[in-house]
């Protein structure tokens, strides 16, 4: 029985070569690969390594992939050993009928047919007529060793050669078409050939085998690059150019390791750029933005691909859209770093114009995935408004909740919460303007967050306490005085009590468990008595009580905790008027005396 290729190639995607080999030997990491005592021989050194799509033993030279593992190590016939992987990997076995397996036998000719094809065009890039194509590459920095490794060429005038040549080895019209060659006319017939006067870049799947082509025209006409439609063998979505140059990466032992950085870029000539500057784990998408697929794919190849844009407003709308992309597949084994070039420069030029050591410096300045999205995230704040922050706020938020792996989730909502606060409510009264943009620190001069200061004395740390303990009593009022509560500076217990009601929402609705669970609810239960708070009896209190009271109560403490430094900013905000008697500034004093005047009269407004 055959099997469609589109199926045993995510059989072999979902299945790490190395957890179906551990079932039969002790397998242990090797770099970025894995090694064991062959089990298809006797050894006590081992021999046997475990890449990324097969295995290979340097003692008894056996080799396969993870179907033919199964076959050789349980003596299973192909269609035995593709069921039990279907089985543990949770699929289905698709059911082969005449029209699949029609399918496959068509698949198994357009390889053969794209051979031919790539042939006709390596042959074209020598003639006369490929002068043009032949000193486009060279002007590039190209060299023919490079030249030939990508089996770059030429598609000729697109007269009909293609097709005739093609036609001397057995092939029919449709099947010239049905592999993506020919254009489709309006009346669903095959026309003239898709590619003319165009550098063509095969593309190849990981085994090396053509599977469609790229072409970048020469002279005047549009698409300025072209790629080939969607066929039985290609599927954009699930290939990256490149790709087949990914297994001499985890060969070359004899360099700086970051020579083998597995790094995803734009383009054809990003890709084959660094790969002539030594970079041999460049790889590219096919004109669309990353998919999930192709992250898959990156995966295999390393656990943290690095991610290159060209330094421009596009390039990072790519990285934006990389990094959402990625959030509800990422796990703590398998991440995402960013590296970010000059403004004007993409690899191919910054290769050229500044070498290999300085592409080395840039990959060594890479950023994290967390860092990263935060990052994108301010620069696209417009001000510093309230309005704007809040909004900040919210898509931290909504970016740690598309991780899926709860536990992640939750770290990236700590580590972007505390970068925010770090930011816009510093502990030091002071923004830390090294961390800050030239477009952020312009807008810092004309914002002025100034921290709380607390008395240390027994009245205001009875107040604390009466914040924590409501917070306690009635955690659903959390989420609506978190900004406030953060912008506190607490002694050590309260500050351990915050930090931990902070991540409530990700735990537990039973606030005693939890606390338990964090080691702190004795402390919480001596807080909750020191705060002598008799309008709440949490032995009745249910989510059904009137939580808005208990807001209330919280913003009336906390104001009166803060009614200093509130003076303060209206002082500020007078004298800011003064110098300055504009909208925006009568706006901010305006709202700091009607803030004032409130918590004088015990509202809640702060």
């Amino acid at each position: 029985m055959a099997f469609d290729q589109r199926f045993l190639e995510e059989l072999r995607q979902r299945l790490p070569l190395h957890s179906i080999i551990s079932r039969k030997v002790k397998v242990a990491r090797s770099g970025r690969h894995w090694k064991a005592c062959c089990p298809f021989h006797g050894e006590k050194t081992p021999s046997f390594y475990i890449y990324d799509d097969h295995f290979h033993c340097y003692g008894c030279g056996v080799h396969g992939d993870v179907i033919s593992f199964v076959m050789q190590s349980e003596g299973r016939s192909f269609n035995e050993a593709v069921s039990e992987l279907a089985s543990l990997a949770g699929i289905e076995v698709p059911e082969q009928t005449p029209q699949q397996k029609q399918r496959q036998e068509q698949q198994h000719n357009l390889y053969e047919l794209m051979t031919a094809a790539h042939e006709y065009y390596l042959s074209e890039f020598q003639t006369p007529k490929a002068r043009v194509a032949r000193e486009y590459l060279l002007n590039r920095g190209i060299t023919q060793q490079t030249i030939r490794e990508f089996g770059l060429c030429w598609s000729g005038d697109g007269r009909g050669g293609l097709v005739e040549y093609l036609k001397t080895k057995g092939y029919e019209l449709k099947h010239i078409g049905e592999a993506g060659l020919l254009r489709r006319q309006a009346d669903g017939q095959w026309g003239g050939e898709l590619f003319f006067n165009r550098v063509m870049y095969p593309i190849c799947d990981k085994r090396g085998r053509v599977i469609a082509f790229g072409g970048r025209i020469i002279g005047d006409g549009q698409p300025k690059y072209l790629n080939s439609p969607e066929t039985p063998l290609f599927s954009k979505r699930r290939v990256l150019f490149g790709l087949n140059h990914l297994s001499s990466v985890f060969s070359r032992k004899d360099i700086d390791p970051l020579y083998n950085t597995v790094i995803v870029v734009e383009g054809y000539m990003d890709v084959i750029a660094l790969y002539q500057a030594g970079f041999h784990g460049a790889v590219a998408p096919l004109g669309t933005a990353l998919t999930q697929d192709q992250l898959g794919l990156l995966w295999r190849a390393s656990s943290q691909p690095v991610l290159c844009f060209d330094g421009d407003g596009a390039g990072r709308r790519a990285m934006l859209h990389a990094a959402e992309e990625a959030l509800p597949i990422l796990t703590s084994e398998q991440t995402l770093n960013f590296i970010s070039l000059p403004d004007g420069e993409d690899p191919d030029s910054f290769v050229q114009r500044y070498g290999s050591e300085a592409f080395i410096n840039i990959i060594r300045q890479r950023k994290n995935l967390s860092e990263t999205l935060y990052t994108l995230s301010v620069n696209a704040m417009t001000d510093q408004s309230p309005e704007q922050r809040a909004a900040l706020k919210a898509r931290l938020t909504f970016i740690a909740q598309q991780i899926t792996d709860q536990n992640l989730s939750k770290e990236y909502r700590k580590v972007l919460m505390d970068r925010f606060y770090e930011q816009f409510y510093p502990r030091n009264g002071k923004f830390d303007r090294k961390s800050l943009s030239n477009k952020q620190k312009s807008l810092v001069l004309n914002t002025q967050l100034v921290r709380p200061t607390i008395h240390k004395n027994q009245v205001d740390y009875e107040r604390m306490c009466i914040l924590i303990a409501l917070l306690l009593y009635c955690p659903i009022i959390i989420a609506s005085v978190e900004e406030a509560l953060c912008r506190l500076e607490l002694p050590e217990d309260l500050a351990q009590i915050r930090e931990a009601l902070l991540d409530l929402p990700y735990e537990h609705e039973d606030i005693s468990l939890y606390l338990k669970q964090k080691n702190i609810f004795e402390l919480a239960e001596k807080i909750k008595k020191s705060s002598n708070l008799t309008l709440l009896n949490h032995n009745n209190y249910d989510k059904n009580s009137d939580f808005q009271q208990v807001e209330k109560q919280w913003w009336h403490f906390y104001g009166w905790l803060n009614i200093q430094e509130l003076e303060d900013q209206v002082v500020q905000a007078q004298q800011a008027w003064i110098q300055s008697p504009d909208e925006k500034n009568q706006r901010t004093l305006i709202a700091r005396l009607n803030a004032l005047e409130a918590v004088k009269r015990g509202e809640i407004d702060t």
